[in-house]
């Protein structure tokens, strides 16, 4: 067939000939089907109008494979790859990972590839949505490299929105540069939509690195409207669009951090749609004994050592009189003894040369052990006259706790769209709702089958409202999740609520929603 005689063929076939044919093509032969003429981006456009989560899960032992079949599967059927995440096991490395799904998905995709305790996905294979955490050994309470199977690659595809990756870095001599964090992020923002913040970030933070005080002033950074959610304690590597941003590799810098940025596109086509994301919380944990006051603080290689007086008295106790009184109030009826600190912190937050605002936060610190001297917890930003009070994991009040976000979640007057973006744009009765199109999930370490007594407890708030939507999902080494709490604690009078974003034992929901324009609007086109 000559050359003339093909583009002729090709403009001559009818848009809903090409629509059959482009929608069933995968991903990379239906990019390059949207390069073939006008006419053809035009149809793809229409195909993949609305925003659209591809996410698989492999446990194929071999690295390589699992890599292999994540990839095939999410590139399966039609997606323009906007960013991607990928949640390893410690079988993969990283920068392999990373180069290879970078490869496929093209230099014009932010990545970032993190490796944590668990994941959640659904499976390449059988389709089925599972919840997997890796087997620690039993004497050194370390995970096993030989069972730490599994890969979660999750793609999306946002229009309307801009994706990129931001990292907080520091000089190898010196500290991180949480200021500079925070700036690059608006100034992302502010070039992207014309607004200093974003719809939305994902933050996944470094293993070594305490990054609780940088989260507390990202919150007093972003408008309530942001939201924030994410890993604590991780290993990752990233890739950014920018390549100035791609620090890692070098001698003079370090990533403590690194955020996914979603911003909008204010040169987005007209009636491209709404996406919002909506953040939920299932907290794990209860209150127990009476509240403390900070009296002496010390801190010493990110632990801080403190002594503290019980709420209406006055003797100073040291840390194996309060252990003692906590343990007492438990009376040996919790089956998860692990105990943790909620700090109320009243701080002052400023961005550069920016007027300091007074914030009230809530922070978690694990409570490894305490002496004759000291109460020692683990992290820093504790300060002389901080209240606390003491908290373990509880099983009942995390289950109560996941009743509360389905019900939550079912309040928001969502739809689930089940099917694949480009089969379910226009059905009937819902051409202007509000449908989900995906969702994430970052879960504590400590939760899961163990904690429950049996699994996918932590899934079911997503799935029995959104039944079919993807889901994707890591286990954390401290959970990342903005929200207001309650507060009734001395100090806080005539607040009615406190910021809290690391959190310890919970989960953190994260739903994607899509908003069609009003009928009438114009359709999206490339």
């Amino acid at each position: 067939m000559g050359g003339g005689r093909g583009r002729g063929s090709m403009a001559s076939m009818s848009e809903d000939l090409v629509a059959n044919i482009v929608g069933r093509l995968p991903a990379l032969s239906f990019a390059s089907a949207a390069c073939v003429c006008r006419s053809w981006r035009r149809v793809c456009s229409q195909i993949l109008s609305r925003p659209k989560l591809a996410s698989a899960l492999s446990l194929n032992p071999s690295a390589p494979v699992a890599l292999q079949e994540v990839v095939d599967k999410v590139l399966s059927e039609p997606i323009f790859p906007h960013f991607a995440l990928v949640y390893v096991g410690l079988g993969f490395d990283l920068a392999d990972a990373l180069q290879y799904i970078g490869r496929k998905l093209g230099a014009c995709t932010p990545v970032i590839v993190c490796r944590d305790a668990g994941v959640i996905g659904i499976d390449a294979t059988t389709n089925e949505l599972k919840e997997v955490e890796w087997e620690e050994d039993s004497e050194d309470n370390l995970i096993d490299i030989n069972r730490a199977h599994g890969i979660v690659l999750t793609v999306g595809f946002v229009p309307g929105l801009k994706v990129d990756c931001i990292p907080l870095v520091r000089h190898a001599e010196g500290p991180a540069m949480v200021d500079k964090f925070i700036m690059d992020i608006r100034e992302y923002s502010t070039c992207i939509s014309g607004c200093a913040s974003p719809v939305g970030l994902i933050i996944f933070g470094d293993a070594s690195a305490d990054i609780k005080c940088v989260v507390e002033k990202l919150d007093c950074a972003m408008p309530v409207e942001t939201a924030i959610v994410g890993d604590e304690r991780g290993n990752f590597l990233y890739r950014s669009v920018n390549d100035l941003r791609n620090a890692q590799g070098s001698q003079k810098y370090y990533s403590h951090a690194v955020a996914l940025i979603f911003a909008k596109d204010r040169n987005s086509t007209p009636g491209v749609g709404e996406i919002r994301f909506h953040v939920a919380l299932s907290d794990g944990v209860s209150a127990v004994g009476p509240r403390y006051k900070a009296i002496s603080v010390r801190t010493r290689d990110d632990v801080t050592w403190l002594t503290a007086r019980r709420e209406g008295r006055r003797e100073v106790l040291d840390g194996e009189s309060i252990l003692n009184e906590i343990y007492d109030e438990m009376d040996n009826r919790i089956k998860y003894p692990e105990c943790y600190i909620r700090v109320t912190k009243r701080r002052k937050h400023a961005i550069g040369a920016e007027k300091a605002k007074l914030i009230t936060s809530f922070s978690f610190h694990l409570v490894p052990r305490g002496d004759e001297e000291y109460l020692y917890v683990d992290g820093r930003g504790i300060k002389t006259g901080d209240c606390f009070q003491f908290y373990y994991a509880d099983p009942a009040a995390a289950l109560a706790s996941c009743n509360e976000v389905s019900a939550t979640l079912r309040s928001l007057n969502l739809v689930s769209n089940s099917r694949s973006s480009y089969q379910a744009a226009g059905a009937a009765g819902n051409a202007d709702k509000a449908e989900v199109f995906g969702g994430l999930i970052f879960a504590c370490c400590g939760r899961g089958s163990a904690f429950f007594g049996h699994p996918n407890v932590d899934i079911l708030p997503f799935t029995e409202n959104f039944p079919g939507a993807p889901l994707a999902g890591i286990y954390c080494g401290g959970e990342i999740g903005r929200c207001s709490m309650r507060s009734d604690e001395q100090g806080c009078q005539g607040e009615s609520s406190v910021h809290c974003c690391c959190h310890v034992y919970s989960t953190v929901y994260l739903t994607m929603s899509y908003t069609p324009a009003p009928r009438g609007a114009a359709t999206l086109r490339g």
